[in-house]
């Protein structure tokens, strides 16, 4: 029996090898590969080793775009925390069959496409939608007012899309936290604002890294956002990857512009890593 359980591992193991292998490092090592090469009109891509598709980051049009998009997703990020610590916080102290609900509803919009959200949003939104129509009818304002295609519109939709990856890994972390840190700082004369900053705070600390992450990391790449909500005066660096993929047919720079993002993402994980680290010692 035991001899089969340690065949069945090895299996299991082998497939999510190579399922790694396939749809994940190979991949990425021709998006690598793709970057050092050269734009061909006529195949695309010609084996002609470059670095002019890095050099060309250096301009200031994509340089603006990718902080652009980093000052974005950051705000994002900020007010999803901002948002989604207390709601956490708030899940953790409700009784359990309230809290079962609230974490359901929680949940649910995943159940629909982004994309759809995003299109209902719009409708909501925009300048003869449901929200100026009803405040137009109350009286609260005369004409409607403009929030579709602007910069707050893009990060109002990336926060209506991204607030549960914010919110789940803190009230997982929250809901771990050991309450007799809690009541030791009460006997010790803490008050309830020096206790969250002192103890609810730090030891919650890899929930909201790990949130941050959930949260800033896609918000750069999602264009379909930027371009319902924002228009072309607000791209995001995922509207120009896929321009340069889909539309200018320049494999090779839209390659490049991956990498870069990706090695981000990288130094991002290895923030997450180090700081887990010293959490722990």
């Amino acid at each position: 029996m035991k001899l089969m359980n340690n065949k069945f591992q090895k299996i299991v193991i082998l497939l999510i090898v190579t399922w790694l292998i396939l749809f994940v490092f190979l991949p990425n090592l021709l998006v690598f590969i793709t970057s050092f090469l050269t734009q061909d009109d006529a195949n695309l891509i010609k084996l002609t080793f470059t670095l002019n598709n890095y050099i060309r980051l250096l301009d200031p049009l994509y340089a603006n775009v990718l902080l652009h998009s980093l000052n974005i997703s950051i705000l994002a990020t900020l007010l999803c925390l901002l948002l989604g610590y207390p709601f956490a916080w708030c899940l953790t102290t409700l009784p359990k069959n309230i809290k079962t609900i609230m974490l359901f509803l929680l949940i649910v919009p995943f159940w629909t496409n982004s994309l759809v959200r995003i299109y209902c949003l719009k409708i909501l939104l925009s300048t003869r939608g449901w929200l100026n129509n009803f405040l137009i009818w109350t009286g609260l304002i005369h004409k409607p007012f403009h929030i579709i295609y602007k910069p707050q519109a893009v990060v109002f939709g990336l926060i209506y899309i991204l607030l549960p990856f914010m919110v789940l890994p803190i009230y997982s972390n929250l809901e771990k936290l050991d309450k007799t840190f809690l009541e030791a700082a009460y006997d010790l004369g803490a008050n309830k604002i020096q206790t969250f900053f002192y103890v609810i705070l730090p030891l919650s600390m890899p929930g909201i890294i790990a949130g941050c992450l959930l949260v800033m990391i896609p918000a750069t790449g999602m264009f379909y956002v930027s371009d319902l909500m924002g228009g072309a005066k607000n791209l995001l660096i995922g509207n120009i990857i896929r321009n340069q993929f889909l539309n200018i047919r320049d494999w090779p720079f839209g390659a490049s512009i991956s990498i870069v993002i990706t090695f981000l993402m990288w130094i991002m994980l290895f923030i997450y890593w180090r700081t887990m680290r010293l959490l722990k010692g």
